[in-house]
C-alpha cells in the first residue's frame, strides 16, 4: 500500500469513470442528490455508462458503487495531478535524465579531440606539438579558444605553413594546413630552337625578337606547324638562334548545348514533421525520431542548440515550360562563361556569336567565340 497514492489529497484534475450497474438511473439520481457533479455522461449499453468527475468526488462515487454492488473502472485521467504522480513514481529516472543532460551539457563546453589535416612535408605530430606549446590540448574549455589567434600563432611559429584554418566542430578542434611551396627554379635555355603554333588559327600580327618568320598575316596555320625558324642572317651567312617572339592569331572556340524547354519546379506541399536529437562524440541520440513517409522532401538541420532539430518538408515537382528567348540567353551565357574559364589574361576576346534552333520541347544553342592570342611556343 506504501506505493499507492491517495487521490483524496488532490483537489484538481478530472477522471473518466466507467460504471457498470443494474441501477444506472438510481445511482445518477443519488449522485446528484448528494451534490456530486458528473459530466459528459454517455451510455455504452443497458447497464454501462461513462462520465467525468473531479478527483475530490471520486471516492464518493466509489463508495456509492460499493453500496449498490456496482463495478467502477477508471478509463482516463487528466490534469497536473497525474504529472505529479508520475514524477513521484519515477523520481529516480527523472533525476537521472536531468543529471545526464547536465553532464553532457557540461562536457560539451570542452574540446575532447584534435583532428589535424596536413600535406606532404608537415607531420600532424609537428602541428600537435605546436598547439601544445600555445596551450591547446584535449580537455580545454571552448571559451579559452580563439581560432583566429591560433591560426596566426601557427603561421608565425612555422615558416612552412602558408595557410591554416582552425575551427571548432562539436567537441573536436579541426586544423587544416597548406604548405608553403618553393618557387620553381628558372633555367634559361639558349640552345637553337624554332617556334611552332600551339593551336590552329589565322595569323594576324607577328613580332620576332630572334629568328625568321616563315608565315605572314592572313595565313592559316595548324597546331605544330613551324611559324618562326630558329635562324637569322643574310643569305649564305645564316646562323642558328633560339627563336623568340609573339605570333598573334585569331582562334575560334565553339560549343553547342541541347537543353529542354521543360523545367522541373519543386514546391513544398505544407506537410512537415520534426525530429529532435542530441549529439555525443559525433553520434546522434534521438529524443524523437518519426518515420519519414515523404517520397520527396527538403531536410533542414538546426544545430545551434544543445538539443538539435531536423525539419522535413514534403515537396512535389511539376513541369514548367520556359520562355525560349530567356532560355537561349541563359544557356548562351552559361556556355560563354564555360569557354572563358579556359582563358588566361593574355587572351583578347574580339567577337561572340549565338545561334539557336527549337525542335519540340528541346532547344539547341551554339556559341562561337573569336579571340586573338599568342600561339607561339618552342618547338619540341
Amino acid at each position: 500500500m506504501g506505493n499507492k497514492f491517495n487521490f483524496r489529497e488532490y483537489k484538481n484534475g478530472t477522471i473518466t469513470v466507467q460504471l457498470q450497474s443494474k441501477q444506472i438511473e438510481r445511482i445518477i439520481n443519488i449522485l446528484w442528490s448528494h451534490g456530486i457533479v458528473i459530466s459528459n455522461i454517455k451510455r455504452n449499453s443497458i447497464n454501462v455508462i461513462t462520465f467525468d468527475t473531479s478527483f475530490n468526488n471520486y471516492y464518493k462515487v466509489k463508495d456509492l458503487a460499493s453500496r449498490t454492488n456496482s463495478k467502477i473502472k477508471i478509463l482516463n485521467r487528466r490534469g497536473m495531478i497525474f504529472l505529479k504522480i508520475k514524477v513521484k513514481r519515477r523520481i529516480s529516472m527523472v533525476i537521472g535524465v536531468f543529471l545526464f543532460i547536465g553532464i553532457i551539457s557540461y562536457l560539451s563546453n570542452y574540446i575532447w579531440g584534435i583532428d589535424i589535416t596536413t600535406e606532404k612535408n608537415i607531420a600532424p605530430y609537428e602541428i600537435r606539438e605546436e598547439l601544445k606549446n600555445i596551450g591547446i590540448t584535449p580537455g580545454i574549455n571552448k571559451k579559452k579558444i580563439n581560432v583566429y589567434d591560433i591560426e596566426e600563432k601557427l603561421k608565425t611559429n612555422n615558416d612552412n605553413i602558408m595557410w591554416v584554418r582552425v575551427r571548432i566542430q562539436g567537441s573536436k578542434l579541426k586544423v587544416t594546413t597548406t604548405e608553403r611551396q618553393a618557387p620553381p627554379e628558372v633555367v634559361r635555355d639558349d640552345s637553337p630552337c624554332d617556334l611552332m603554333a600551339k593551336k590552329d588559327g589565322q595569323i594576324v600580327r607577328i613580332y620576332t625578337k630572334a629568328g625568321t618568320s616563315v608565315v605572314k598575316p592572313g595565313d592559316i596555320v595548324k597546331k605544330g606547324q613551324i611559324i618562326v625558324k630558329g635562324e637569322q642572317g643574310n643569305e649564305g651567312s645564316e646562323y642558328e638562334v633560339h627563336a623568340s617572339g609573339s605570333v598573334i592569331a585569331k582562334i575560334y572556340y565553339e560549343e553547342t548545348r541541347t537543353v529542354s524547354l521543360l523545367r522541373k519546379e519543386k514546391n513544398r506541399t505544407g506537410n512537415q514533421f520534426a525530429n529532435y536529437y542530441i549529439s555525443i562524440l559525433g553520434k546522434k541520440f534521438y529524443l524523437k525520431n518519426s518515420l519519414n513517409k515523404f517520397a520527396k522532401y527538403d531536410k533542414i538541420e538546426e544545430n545551434n542548440n544543445f538539443i538539435k532539430k531536423e525539419m522535413y518538408y514534403e515537396t512535389q515537382e511539376k513541369n514548367i515550360k520556359e520562355d525560349p528567348k530567356v532560355l537561349v540567353n541563359k544557356t548562351a551565357d552559361s556556355i560563354y562563361k564555360n569557354i572563358l574559364m579556359n582563358f588566361d589574361k593574355s587572351v583578347d576576346v574580339i567577337d561572340k556569336s549565338v545561334e539557336s534552333s527549337i525542335e519540340g520541347n528541346t532547344c539547341r544553342v551554339r556559341v562561337l567565340v573569336t579571340t586573338e592570342e599568342n600561339i607561339a611556343e618552342d618547338a619540341k
